[in-house]
């Protein structure tokens, strides 16, 4: 591939990242008359689903979706409701849509109905609640894009609705799976695609249990139809564990059956987050720990991990376990959790990215010198707030005890003097809040330069705080395609006229796709992997692009167990540092007036390491993939690369 087909190619790509989707569910373990009458409001498990959809919205705001069950309604009645919404403010609609009939309850008498006929009543109202928020990473933004997803049927126990946070890397030989079954499945997505292997094995199941019930097996429940026991005998585990033999991906979905049996699963790497409270009230479940904190107003230390390759049950008759589904893996849990996705009111997730700027302290004060008198220290508004704070932190402790060693020594050789101690207890980091964010603009207009003009006022600037003379120091929480700075942050500060801009990244370089949840998946979109290409095309070491493209075409026939990280080979020739000056030379707009110089500090691999060790998942930082099927998406994505062809690589 020639220099201006490159160009051409880079020119065109989004600084677009695709978010995790939000997960909650909620089951009472109390008919709703106790909750009528200890909260006055039969609602209380349906509010609660709505605080923990609200508290992680962050994680999807393309739409939401929520589908509840009904106990014990009559024949006739109805058992199970959903609801979903692809509009903006789409938490708000749906709600708005489940409180409808509740807005009409006469609230006066509520204690005088009984639980069947506040259900009759309220279409929404029931017993288990699973939601779902969804942020589009490749697919259209219609409903029929917005989880839950059902499989109907006219018997409850295999009614199945099914929401959740993965992404699967081999979806395709799933759907092939699902044809060399007899079915025609409708659509190849990866939830469509577990939805009906999930609901093909629960017909299993129940073919299995009615083969196996004679009229011996009811001795002493004489009189019991065999719909209910075998509804009662259902096996989630027993089907999970046939269902995912072949899964490859990263996930954490829930599911509720018409019958009220109730399940959320986690992959066996722990990839994808999930966690559950569990008192005398309730069940639930959701993506983050802190919102379910909140929610029920507990210590993050009673809230648990659903383990990986685990799933967390809950049956119709209250019987509640965690059992393993799949044979655990190595431990992989996203870092980008932490980085970037979860809000970070979690505790550790809080301690976690204060210690990542921590990390970068020693490194950035190096790179202005140690002069705080001419820095300023600042912030990419929101996420990357907290790590900025630790930065800080450290960078005041750091000079402050330079200062002292400096002060001491003056004080021991006897010139030490009244102007070296003030100006020794006012040195400190000059933080300012540069910029301001609003909110999210759509850029709707699809031509480059409108778009670019839209993209540049999502952010606000704080003027006549950085002097010409200045360094301005700007966290960010990663720096993935390069775009935002190049078109918006980058040009934003320049207006501050300050002598050097440098951006720090509290995340190392994205060198590789991710193909578990994040909508990484083409590597040609990373600035990491711009600047690796540019660097190889100036140093006349073009021929490893070729060189890499045959080994990924040599191997791209074999099994995902049996490939190798090929394209690691563009990045050795280049340290860090090395990377990082290319991708301040590219990320720095041309068509500005302002002159003055633009650094790009990343986070090592070690810092991230030790900022958060009991997270490795860091497979798109160093290529080292959980699953055999990153292997394969990562072949895929270089090749696709080569080719110019811009499609998902999974």
């Amino acid at each position: 591939m020639g220099c201006r087909r490159v160009a051409t190619l880079f020119a065109s790509m989004s600084d677009f990242i695709g978010h995790e989707c939000g997960l909650a569910m909620v089951r009472l373990r109390q008919p709703l008359s106790y909750y009528t009458s200890r909260y006055d409001d039969p609602a209380w498990g349906l509010r609660r689903l709505y605080l923990l959809m609200e508290k992680q919205h962050n994680r999807g705001q393309d739409g939401a979706g929520l589908a509840t069950i009904k106990f014990d309604m009559p024949p006739g009645d109805e058992y199970f409701r959903r609801v979903r919404s692809p509009r903006r403010n789409a938490l708000e609609r749906l709600f708005d849509i489940t409180n409808r009939d509740l807005r009409g309850l006469d609230w006066s008498a509520i204690g005088e109905l009984s639980d069947v006929e506040l259900k009759r009543r309220c279409e929404f109202l029931g017993e288990t609640y699973l939601g779902h928020l969804r942020y589009g990473t490749h697919a259209g933004h219609s409903v029929a894009f917005c989880h839950p997803y059902v499989r109907h049927n006219n018997t409850a126990s295999r009614h199945l609705a099914i929401a959740g946070n993965f992404n699967m890397t081999n979806s395709r030989e799933l759907f092939n799976r699902l044809v060399d079954y007899g079915l025609n499945p409708v659509g190849d997505s990866d939830t469509q695609v577990i939805l009906e292997r999930l609901g093909y094995l629960l017909d299993k199941e129940h073919e299995h249990l009615a083969s196996t019930m004679g009229p011996g097996s009811f001795r002493g429940l004489e009189g019991r139809p065999l719909a209910i026991e075998i509804s009662n005998q259902l096996n989630l585990v027993r089907i999970l564990e046939k269902a995912a033999r072949d899964w490859d991906g990263g996930y954490v979905f829930g599911g509720l059956l018409g019958n009220g049996d109730t399940f959320m699963c986690r992959d066996p790497s722990g990839i994808r987050p999930g966690f559950y409270y569990i008192d005398d009230e309730v069940v639930a479940a959701a993506s983050e720990r802190a919102a379910l904190a909140a929610v029920f107003n507990i210590e993050p230390d009673q809230i648990e991990p659903i383990q990986p390759g685990h799933v967390l049950i809950v049956k119709r008759n209250g019987h509640i376990e965690q059992a393993r589904f799949a044979e655990p893996l190595p431990k992989r849990q996203c870092t980008f959790e932490r980085i970037y996705f979860s809000r970070g009111n979690d505790p550790d997730i809080y301690e976690q990215r204060k210690e990542l700027g921590r990390q970068l302290a020693p490194r950035v004060l190096e790179a202005i010198d140690f002069d705080l008198e001419r820095a300023v220290f600042s912030y990419v508004p929101n996420t990357a707030e907290i790590a900025y704070t630790g930065m800080v932190e450290a960078a005041e402790s750091i000079c402050q005890q330079r200062r002292v060693d400096e002060l001491w020594a003056a004080v021991q050789s006897g010139s030490a003097t009244r102007e070296d101690i003030v100006r020794a207890m006012r040195l400190r980091p000059r933080a300012e809040k540069i910029a301001h964010k609003d909110q999210r603009l759509r850029t709707f207009i699809t031509h480059d330069a409108a778009r670019r003009d839209l993209v540049m006022h999502i952010y606000d600037i704080t003027r006549g705080i950085v002097g010409p003379d200045d360094t301005l120091i700007v966290v960010d929480d990663s720096i993935v395609r390069g775009t935002t700075l190049r078109e918006s942050i980058i040009t934003m500060l320049s207006r501050l006229n300050p002598a050097r801009i440098i951006v720090v990244s509290s995340a190392p370089p994205i060198q590789y796709p991710d193909c578990y949840g994040i909508d990484m998946s083409q590597l040609g979109r990373f600035i990491a992997f711009e600047a690796a290409v540019a660097l190889i095309i100036e140093s006349g070491r073009e021929a490893l692009l070729q060189e890499v493209e045959d080994l990924c075409r040599e191997q791209a026939h074999l099994p995902p167990e049996r490939m190798t990280n090929y394209v690691a080979r563009l990045y050795e020739p280049f340290s860090l540092d090395e990377l990082s000056r290319k991708i301040a030379e590219l990320v720095t707009p041309r068509d500005i007036p302002w002159k003055g110089q633009v650094d790009v500090l990343y986070q090592s691999v070690e810092g991230l390491r030790s900022s958060m060790p009991g997270y490795t998942g860091d497979w798109y930082f160093t290529g080292n993939y959980p699953t055999p099927g990153g292997y394969r998406v990562l072949n895929r994505s270089y090749l696709q690369w080569r080719d110019a062809d811009d499609r998902r690589a999974y």
